[in-house]
């Protein structure tokens, strides 16, 4: 075979009416009939890898399930979304064998369908393909790779695909064969057939949560440095994932380790002050390998754990104590836990830690994912990171219980029991205040400067002795004061209509006008403010380096799809906006 994927998906852009206009002939429910059965009704959150023409993906919204459809034909993409406009399905420009801006969004999914694709997938690449594919699977979910068998087009680049192929691939990761038909082509092509294999990912409780439970609960622990180490990478997970970098050659993500210490540092920070021991004789500073120069010196100047977070910018003093800090910290992440955190009954470690040499700081830090990663990467297997992605609001109680009977056993020990609430409360991972003063100071100016103000729900003019702020993500759901998030929204739509809800798909997109709007006027005309809106943007959002407010747009949909899945917030319709 001459060419390679890339050719393939040219000639399909390149062709894109005429290859639509083929599928669509041709009905979904016809083609996926011998495997319908098996796909759990709506609503659920289906993935269809090379959508083409969208027929496949249109098919599945109409059952009810929010539809994600990977398409790396622009050409393609382009007919989906025209010929299938208003069933909300969710177009994204990705491809096997990575599916890398997929895997960047942090969902699961309860069907993935890769039809007529996996002949356009090289052999060299196809174990990597399947991999990435199977770990975007919820337990219990159901993979269905339609294979076609017969002569290559020679426009269009293409390997043999064989049913024994997957299922080998199939027995290598775990998951089990539930269906596999063989069909003539729909088409009427004689030479031409297809097989459909289904798959099924386990729900049996295997993989990431007996081993965590393992090291929270049973491992050997000399101190509570362990747990701080789950902690910090569990907040990375919810508050910060696209920092997180997909490994190319095993199923692992890196993440800054400048991250994973300022998290640490926010963590022990209150914890130090309250002298609550974090190992066997000690209390406050003492024995605390981290805790040198720089960290004994954050109380002192002033720095509080709500200060330290992504996004945020220091200078003199503070800066140089905070970079002392996070160096310290990682140093001792590396030595300790990262090192002696191992796997049942083996001396292969859990993480790996590589460090650079810590950034020079002349004046001014920003606490950007640049800065972060400078200090250097922890590698995190792939299934403990995807477990702290879709579980943390399980998994964190549970190493926050631990951490608070760890130290009472350590104080018990010293005599000095620790009052009722006291661990409790400093272990509390305190968020940024709730944080609208910023965006009121913004819509003021704006209407001191005799510009108008929009509420982004509605389109209505607000009116500057009553408008409110409103966070676009409930707080109630996830505490997130960031400048996108911040919405000029009327009194009445937030504190009687919209409230704590989560707007829906179609009420953030009818916003859409009115979001771009407020944040190109409030926060990137201004370039400092600029710069802070795109570093905050580029931590919590699936956004790369947030310079395009559509592109921050379309990660604040991602953002609030995963909200939804992760917590099955109530939702809010919205009311239109007026013309």
């Amino acid at each position: 075979m001459s060419g390679s994927p890339a050719d393939a998906v040219a000639h399909y852009s390149a062709h894109a009416a005429a290859f639509a206009e083929q599928y669509e002939r041709i009905p979904a429910a016809d083609v996926h009939a011998p495997c319908a059965d098996l796909i759990a009704t709506g609503p659920g959150l289906a993935l269809d890898v090379g959508a083409g023409s969208g027929r496949d993906a249109a098919w599945l919204a109409r059952q009810g399930h929010e539809v994600v459809a990977v398409e790396p034909a622009e050409g393609m993409r382009w007919e989906g979304a025209a010929r299938h406009h208003g069933l909300g399905i969710r177009w994204i420009d990705d491809r096997l064998p990575d599916l890398t801006a997929v895997h960047r969004l942090g969902l699961s999914f309860e069907t993935v369908l890769v039809n007529a694709v996996w002949m356009h997938v090289a052999p060299t690449e196809r174990a990597r393909a399947f991999r990435k594919l199977v770990t975007l699977l919820k337990p219990g979910g159901l993979l269905i790779v339609t294979l076609r068998h017969g002569p290559a087009d020679p426009e269009r680049p293409m390997w043999p695909a064989t049913s024994g192929e997957i299922e080998a691939l199939a027995r290598s990761h775990g998951v089990s064969v539930a269906r596999i038909t063989a069909a003539d082509d729909s088409q009427g092509r004689a030479d031409i057939s297809w097989t459909s294999v289904c798959l099924r990912l386990p729900d049996d409780g295997a993989g990431a949560l007996p081993l965590l439970r393992g090291i929270i609960l049973n491992d050997n622990k000399s101190s509570t440095y362990k747990l701080a180490l789950l902690r910090s990478i569990a907040r990375i997970a919810d508050n910060a994932p696209a920092l997180a970098v997909e490994c190319v050659t095993e199923d692992a993500v890196e993440l800054p380790i400048g991250l994973v210490a300022l998290n640490w540092v926010r963590m022990y920070l209150p914890l130090v002050a309250a002298s609550l021991p974090q190992a066997p004789g000690n209390a406050g500073f003492d024995g605390l390998g981290f805790a040198k120069d720089g960290f004994r010196s954050l109380v002192p100047l002033g720095v509080v754990a709500q200060d330290l977070r992504v996004g945020a910018q220091f200078t003199g003093d503070r800066a140089r104590a905070i970079a002392r800090a996070l160096a310290e910290a990682r140093t001792t992440i590396a030595r300790m836990p990262a090192t002696y955190t191992r796997y049942p009954n083996s001396d292969a470690r859990v993480f790996t830690a590589e460090l650079s040499p810590a950034p020079r700081v002349d004046g001014v830090l920003t606490l950007d994912g640049n800065t972060l990663a400078a200090y250097g990467r922890i590698r995190v297997p792939g299934h403990i990171w995807r477990a702290m992605q879709r579980l943390g609001a399980w998994i964190e109680p549970v190493l926050t219980s631990e951490w608070v009977s760890m130290m009472r056993t350590y104080a018990d020990a010293q005599r000095r029991p620790i009052a009722l609430g006291e661990a409790e409360a400093a272990l509390l991972w305190q968020d940024p205040a709730r944080g609208t003063l910023f965006a009121r100071r913004a819509v003021e100016r704006l209407f001191a400067a005799g510009m108008p103000v929009d509420c982004v729900w509605t389109g209505s003019r607000l009116k500057a002795e009553a408008f409110d702020i409103d966070h676009c993500l409930p707080w109630s759901a996830w505490p997130c004061a960031d400048l996108w998030n911040l919405f000029p929204a009327s009194r009445r739509v937030n504190q009687h209509l919209k409230r704590d809800r989560l707007p829906s798909a179609a009420a953030l997109a009818a916003a859409r006008p009115g979001v771009l709007d407020w944040w190109r006027t409030a926060w990137t005309e201004d370039p400092v403010v600029g710069a802070r809106f795109r570093r905050e943007a580029s931590a919590a959002l699936p956004v790369g380096t947030a310079t395009d407010l559509d592109d921050v747009f379309s990660g604040l949909e991602w953002r609030r799809l995963k909200l939804r899945q992760d917590q099955q917030v109530e939702e809010w319709v919205g009311l239109g906006r007026q013309a």
